[in-house]
């Protein structure tokens, strides 16, 4: 089996957090059993830290991936992303040529859209791994206008990709139901597999003992992009400050420190009662571990059904409770189903000061950290995604 050759290929860097944590993170593992080549698009401010770079090679040189690092083209704006599909498209057939890609493995839209090029050209089976729904994405940034003739272009591209690629990879089962209401006949038959981003459930862990910290009210990761309540978590923490004079609060947050402190508001004691600082992300886990209960309330919308927040499962996995909104994800469908934490429909005070009562009820259930733990380990293992891809690899690759 470890003969069989995959390519994998993605516009993300391997020198960001994110590609080391959801890329490298799972090709380490898929690479006990196959032979991986890797093409990633790295910024120039990343690739200019030759220490990281030269961690990252050597990372892939002992699991024995073919990394071949591309330069990221960040403008101009439309020429730039053409630009990567014609190195992609180059890369790849080489690649296929060359007999080093009997599987491609493509991540988001862009790399998708040349993996079934060369599919239609070479007959190179391909996964195509959404991530999310990029469509819907766009289009609530601003950044796409429903019903032109771009957004027609990649609404073509998408549906050509679920139809055509050997299968399809969703971070969220939410997703799943919207494209197959969207696109009934392009996934009739279609083998669809849900993977979750993936923690590390090894750093993150429950704490050992704690019981003499006191009880911290927090959130972790940012909250200034546009897709997060703010306003919420605000009215959350200030109820909480208003029923607990001795409950502190902390953002774990690389944002700008006075913008969260302004935005958040509240009197000068509740002020006084919170931390907001940011850390490097291989030391984020102690943070955590000294919490007592995680805030995160994301925007809703059609293009957060594709959304599995990664701090979720940091979260659960320090075997702590969270309160969150519904409509991102998977994430009501996680709450509900392991009953770790509360979920909010709005931003009212009425409605975080029942949250709150939910919750502590909910923290008297001794048994609520081992399920927090649980459902991380059951839903966001780095060892559960491994397995899932590892065996799409051996249906494709028989």
């Amino acid at each position: 089996m470890y003969n069989r050759k995959v390519l994998y290929i993605t516009r993300n860097g391997m020198l960001e957090p994110l590609g080391q944590s959801q890329v490298l993170s799972y090709l380490k593992g898929l690479s006990r059993n196959y032979q991986v080549s890797l093409i990633s698009f790295e910024k120039p401010e990343d690739r200019a830290d030759q220490i990281a770079f030269s961690r990252v090679q050597q990372e892939c040189d002992k699991y024995g991936m073919r990394w071949l690092p591309q330069r990221f083209h960040h403008r101009p704006k439309v020429i730039a992303p053409a630009w990567s599909m014609i190195v992609f498209l180059f890369l790849c057939l080489r690649e296929v040529r060359r007999g080093n890609a009997e599987l491609i493995h493509a991540r988001s839209y862009i790399p998708a859209a040349v993996a079934l090029l060369v599919n239609k050209l070479t007959g190179t089976p391909f996964f195509f791994d959404m991530r999310a729904l990029w469509p819907e994405e766009l289009i609530t940034a601003g950044r796409l206008k429903r019903g032109s003739i771009m957004h027609k272009a990649i609404a073509w591209v998408e549906r050509k990709c679920l139809k055509n690629a050997a299968a399809v990879i969703s971070l969220t089962h939410a997703a799943v139901g919207y494209l197959q209401e969207m696109y009934p006949e392009e996934l009739k038959g279609q083998v669809v597999r849900v993977i979750p981003t993936c923690a590390d459930l090894d750093r993150f862990t429950p704490a050992i003992n704690r019981e003499s910290k006191p009880v911290t009210y927090s959130c972790v990761g940012t909250v200034l992009s546009g897709w997060f309540h703010l306003d919420w978590l605000g009215e959350f923490f200030r109820q909480v400050a208003a029923a607990d004079s001795s409950a502190c609060f902390e953002v774990v947050t690389r944002d700008n420190v006075e913008e969260v402190r302004s935005r958040l508001g509240g009197t000068e004691d509740f002020q006084a009662r919170l931390r907001v600082f940011g850390l490097p992300s291989h030391e984020v886990h102690s943070s955590v571990q000294q919490h007592t209960v995680s805030a995160m309330f994301f925007s809703q919308g059609l293009s957060k059904l594709g959304s599995s927040p990664t701090r979720m499962g940091e979260i659960l996995g320090c075997g702590l409770p969270v309160v969150a909104n519904s409509g991102v994800g998977d994430v009501a469908r996680i709450i509900q189903n392991y009953r770790v934490g509360v979920l909010v429909e709005d931003g009212s005070p009425e409605v975080m000061k029942l949250a709150l009562q939910q919750l502590n009820e909910l923290r008297n259930d001794p048994e609520l950290s081992a399920r927090c733990r649980r459902a991380a380990e059951e839903v966001f293992s780095l060892e559960a995604g491994t397995q899932s891809y590892r065996a799409l690899y051996q249906e494709v690759l028989k």
